[in-house]
C-alpha cells in the first residue's frame, strides 16, 4: 500500500466560526480545508505564492464534505491533509478534521482543483509542482 504524507494543522475555533446552535458552521469546514492545503504546500515546498508569480493558478473546480460530529467554541481542532490523487490537468487533495485532544472526526472531505495558466485557461501541472507532491 502506498504511503501518503499526511501534514497536520492545529487551529482552535473562534466564536465567529460557530452558529446559533453554539456549533461550528458547515461552511467553515471548507475554509479550515483551505488552511490546511496552504499549510501542505508549504511543507512540500510549493508556496501556492510563488505557483502564482511563475503564472499558474490552482482554482477549487469541485469540493465535498461530510460532518460526522460537532466541534464547538473552543475546541482545538487537527486538519490532516494529504495528496489523493494528481493528474495531467488536476490535483485532488483529501481532508480529515479530527478534535485535537481526543482524535475525534468532525469532518472528512476533498477538493479538486484545476491548473489554469495566467489566461485562466486549463493546462498542465508543471513538473516542478508535481514531483514533489508525488513524493512517499
Amino acid at each position: 500500500m502506498n504511503q501518503k504524507r499526511i501534514v497536520e494543522t492545529t487551529l482552535r475555533v473562534r466564536y465567529a466560526e460557530t452558529d446559533a446552535m453554539g456549533v461550528v458552521y458547515h461552511s467553515n469546514y471548507l475554509v479550515w480545508f483551505e488552511v490546511g492545503r496552504g499549510d501542505y504546500f508549504r511543507a512540500m515546498g510549493q508556496d501556492y505564492g510563488h505557483w502564482e508569480q511563475r503564472g499558474y493558478a490552482l482554482p477549487v473546480a469541485e469540493a465535498h464534505a461530510r460532518y460526522h460530529a460537532p466541534a464547538r467554541f473552543g475546541d482545538e481542532v487537527a486538519v490532516r491533509t494529504w495528496v489523493e490523487q494528481v493528474r495531467s490537468r488536476s490535483l485532488t487533495l483529501g481532508y480529515e478534521v479530527v478534535r485535537a485532544d481526543t482524535r475525534l472526526r468532525l469532518a472528512t472531505g476533498w477538493t479538486r482543483h484545476i491548473c489554469m495558466d495566467s489566461q485562466g485557461q486549463a493546462c498542465r501541472l508543471p513538473l516542478q509542482m508535481v514531483d514533489p507532491l508525488e513524493q512517499p
